[in-house]
């Protein structure tokens, strides 16, 4: 086991990364759009879901950091398929390139027309550029990111001090007193399954905190090389199988200082970042359009709830919040393109093309322009609802949430040495984790299959 670094802030960095990627859909499209139907009521479901994905994630960094293996290749320890199972169900829900035009479809209310359509396959091409021809992926992936949780933050500030009425401050305390009320009657399970998923990272992205970690070079993670660039980088990147240390003393010294930087690592970024991120999105939402009847059913909301802004703090504010609102969208499309070919490359070297002479780098090359080729045809079929595809993508990510937790919890007990065993409380919250993402899964389903067989 490495040592950990002295400067532990030079490392800090995976935990913004699987913050800022996730700060989209969720906090900019379906948590403002439940705020602008209901208020902030349901802002407590916000928290469980952000709180239940920081214990999720630190069982897949709880491998990743005591073998220097992806969790995904652990699953694939119990059974070989169980990677290539979650990467068939990653590619499911990201399909559907719902983040890319969502961040089109804002660039249109910015300058008042255009086709979504042409701009999002222009968005999906600079993202396969950018990510084939970074020298190391990650680091590109981690700056486009800092910036965009940066000019989250300024925004934030600046709609806390302009644009949030006296009167939505004081219905906040509402969002404690309502706990426990589930409002699917008004929303839809659909929804609401959709908003507790995306409260943070959700489905595949969660699985990638191990990629990235070991990137970072947390823990064994730092005897595993980098996803470089094919082209423009040093290839080195190698089969995603770990090493097991010796439980000495020295080592589990190491072990537990690394344990405790990668809590408070992802602490300090995911759930604060993402809390506050959707409190103050919602806010904005109920202090603009909460009550309005003329709200459309979709992402057309985004478009009023700016006017309204442009009307009550001025015109650059408005603008400024499309602006906002775009680039993390943006950002997060070109990070769901990274981890979901990332997470493809690692299973198909690891566990079917080991003895093959294409590295993971050329994998990685070749699956990202896939997704991107992807998505491009989606849109010109004519798949292009934003709010639609995004809450396909938050079902397929809530059936994967239900079904890793049973399997991190049997991986975390049963193959790793004692003292790095998966114990007390996080087993109960683990627990919790199968049975909230379970019951919300089988609801969602059972009431969508009654939609579309009338049963």
């Amino acid at each position: 086991m490495p040592e950990p670094p002295v400067q532990t802030w030079k490392i800090i960095g995976p935990g913004v990364v699987g913050a800022g990627i996730g700060l989209a859909s969720g906090e900019f499209i379906l948590w403002p759009y439940i705020a602008s139907q209901i208020g902030l009521v349901f802002l407590w479901g916000a928290a469980i879901g952000v709180l239940t994905q920081w214990f999720i994630n630190m069982e897949i960094e709880r491998y990743t950091l005591a073998t220097g293996e992806t969790a995904l290749t652990g699953f694939s320890r119990m059974w070989r398929h169980w990677g290539l199972v979650f990467v068939v169900m990653t590619y499911f829900a990201n399909l559907w390139p719902g983040w890319a035009t969502s961040s089109a479809t804002l660039f249109t209310y910015l300058f008042g027309g255009g086709d979504a359509n042409l701009i999002a396959i222009g968005m999906l091409l600079v993202i396969g550029a950018s990510l084939t021809l970074a020298p190391v992926v990650y680091v590109m992936v981690e700056r486009v990111i800092f910036l965009k949780v940066a000019a989250i933050v300024v925004f934030v500030v600046i709609a806390a001090v302009f644009a949030i009425t006296a009167a939505t401050w004081q219905s906040l305390p509402s969002a404690v007193t309502s706990f426990g009320q589930v409002p699917a009657g008004e929303l839809g399970w659909a929804l609401v399954l959709g908003a507790v998923v995306f409260a943070g990272a959700g489905g595949g992205q969660n699985l990638c905190q191990s990629n990235w970690i070991r990137d970072k070079g947390f823990g064994m993670g730092a005897h595993i090389p980098r996803l470089v660039s094919p082209i423009t980088g040093h290839e080195e990147a190698a089969p995603s199988t770990g090493f097991v240390f010796e439980p000495t003393e020295a080592n589990l010294s190491r072990w537990r200082r690394w344990w405790r930087f990668a809590n408070w690592e992802q602490m300090l970024t995911v759930p604060v970042i993402t809390i506050f991120t959707i409190a103050f999105m919602s806010m904005l939402a109920s202090s603009t359009v909460f009550g309005r009847e003329d709200l459309p059913n979709g992402i057309g909301f985004l478009d009023i709830e700016a006017q309204v802004l442009g009307e009550t703090v001025g015109p650059w504010f408005g603008a400024l919040f499309l602006v906002i609102g775009a680039f993390s969208l943006f950002a997060a499309a070109m990070g769901i393109v990274d981890y979901t070919s990332r997470l493809a490359a690692d299973q198909l070297k690891t566990s079917y093309l080991r003895k093959s002479t294409i590295s993971e780098s050329k994998l990685y090359f070749g699956l990202v322009w896939g997704l991107v080729g992807i998505g491009i045809l989606v849109l010109l079929a004519g798949l292009d609802q934003p709010l639609v595809l995004l809450v396909i993508s938050a079902c397929v990510g809530g059936g994967m949430m239900f079904i890793y937790s049973i399997l991190l919890l049997v991986l975390n007990r049963r193959t790793l040495p004692a003292p790095l065993k998966i114990r007390s409380y996080r087993i109960a919250a683990m627990v919790w984790s199968i049975l909230l993402f379970g019951v919300l899964s089988v609801i969602t389903v059972i009431q969508q299959g009654q939609k579309l067989f009338g049963g």
